[in-house]
């Protein structure tokens, strides 16, 4: 590896652990939250997940905040309830079988195109699905044009917290779409900076707002994501492509 310094921002916290991963490989990782999450979850709401509870239903998590809140509000038993899950995987997927039986997940998938594409073929009838207040259209609209109900449920707004980071960085860290639009409202990223995206999804957001090289994780976990940036400032290359896989 070069001996210069290598500097990465991360658009949302990561473990110390991480931190101190990237430290041994003379790579520095700076973190700013761009996004806040809150729990918005009405009465309404809570209601119907009390109900949805007591069913042999299908459900639908794309994030990990919408696991916890959804575990918070359903009434507490000994057991979960008897769920059919689709989960994105990584964080999502974990947080799932911290408090579901493995049986109860039907499918994970990178992102939400993937997850439609299994629910779809796995013919469900209808779906309910648990998301923020910005959710993306993409997995709401597949089913629906295969004429699967989904009935949404918001239970946590994102709201973006944009603010300047004063500093030139090889490597920018993004996790969601929210993430990159609250970070691009303040920031304008040297023509050299390397993007590192947690999926497709968020890749796409970037290319609204630049036409830098885009790295995307393999799969949709912070760690991996953390992994393929140290791999790449470690073994960069002379010439690189663009990748959006």
């Amino acid at each position: 590896m070069k001996d210069k310094e290598v500097c990465i921002l991360s658009t949302r916290p990561v473990d110390g652990a991480l931190i101190e991963k990237a430290a041994h490989q003379n790579i520095v990782i700076d973190t700013i939250a761009f996004i806040e999450v809150k729990k918005m979850i009405s009465n309404k709401v809570a209601g119907r997940i009390n109900s949805i509870a007591g069913e042999k239903a299908t459900v639908v998590f794309t994030s990990m905040n919408a696991v916890e809140i959804v575990v918070e509000t359903v009434p507490i038993t000994p057991l979960m309830p008897d769920w059919k899950i689709y989960c994105i995987g990584g964080a999502t997927f974990t947080l799932v079988k911290k408090y579901w039986p493995y049986d109860n997940v039907i499918f994970t998938a990178k992102d939400a195109n993937e997850l439609a594409d299994r629910i779809i073929e796995n013919k469900e009838k209808s779906v309910y699905f648990f998301c923020g207040n910005k959710r993306r259209e993409e997995l709401p609209t597949l089913l629906q044009k295969q004429n699967i109900e989904v009935e949404e449920l918001v239970v946590y707004e994102t709201i973006e917290t944009p603010q300047s980071a004063n500093k030139t960085y090889d490597g920018l860290l993004f996790f969601s779409p929210s993430a990159v639009h609250s970070f691009f409202s303040y920031n304008k990223p040297a023509a050299e900076t390397i993007f590192f995206a947690i999926g497709n999804t968020t890749a796409s957001a970037i290319k609204q707002f630049s036409t830098n090289s885009i790295i995307v994780s393999d799969f949709p976990a912070k760690d991996q994501l953390i992994d393929k940036a140290i791999e790449y400032f470690t073994e960069r290359p002379t010439n690189v492509s663009r990748k959006t896989d």
